[in-house]
């Protein structure tokens, strides 16, 4: 087989959007995820920000939502119930979208690294966001602006370490270490 044919077909396997099952397996870890956030804000039923976000595949993304690199981001959006017509009846909503194509291409070409796992740790990081955004921690309107933007994504992974690092998940170790280098400054 030729280097040429061997990165072919590499490429063809990681830019593609999640099988039926590894969907199983965001379902799964969206589950597991929620209860850990949930648990780490302490956050009543009613604060719980389970109708205030969702979660969507590359599959099922808008051309906007569709980002080179990131493993994910977080896209907000106004709502507002179709009967009540007051601008007092608007709420935010977030939409975590999920990049397929560079989770299983940084899956594929990091042996030691378990998509499960992976994906674990991006999507608790990515419902951190939400719930710092809907307490006002960090404004959802900086996230353009490069300096705000890395200041909060190593807070963020710091938190997201912090939920994590107390889990039983075989996997998980690997994925600490993949993301190190965005907690260093943060002495975690």
């Amino acid at each position: 087989m030729s280097i040429f044919f061997y990165l072919e077909t590499m490429e063809a396997q990681t830019d593609r959007f999640f099988n039926a099952g590894e969907l199983e397996m965001v379902a799964r870890a969206a589950v597991i995820c929620e209860d850990l956030v949930n648990s780490h804000y302490k956050l009543s039923s009613s604060q719980w920000l389970k109708n205030r976000y969702d979660i969507r595949t590359a599959r099922h993304l808008t051309p906007h939502e569709r980002v080179d690199g990131p493993f994910a981001q977080v896209m907000k959006y106004e709502g507002q119930k179709t009967e009540v017509p007051l601008g007092s009846a608007r709420f935010s909503l977030y939409t975590v979208c999920l990049q397929d194509p560079a989770i299983l291409r940084t899956v594929a070409v990091t042996p030691c690294i378990d998509l499960f796992p992976f994906l674990v740790y991006v999507l608790v990081h990515e419902l951190v966001h939400v719930v710092r955004f809907l307490q006002f921690h960090h404004r959802y309107e900086h996230a353009s602006e490069a300096s705000v933007t890395l200041a909060e994504e190593k807070k963020v992974h710091c938190l997201t370490y912090g939920i994590l690092a107390p889990v039983t998940l075989d996997g998980l170790k690997q994925v600490f270490d993949f993301f190190e280098q965005w907690r260093i400054d943060h002495g975690q």
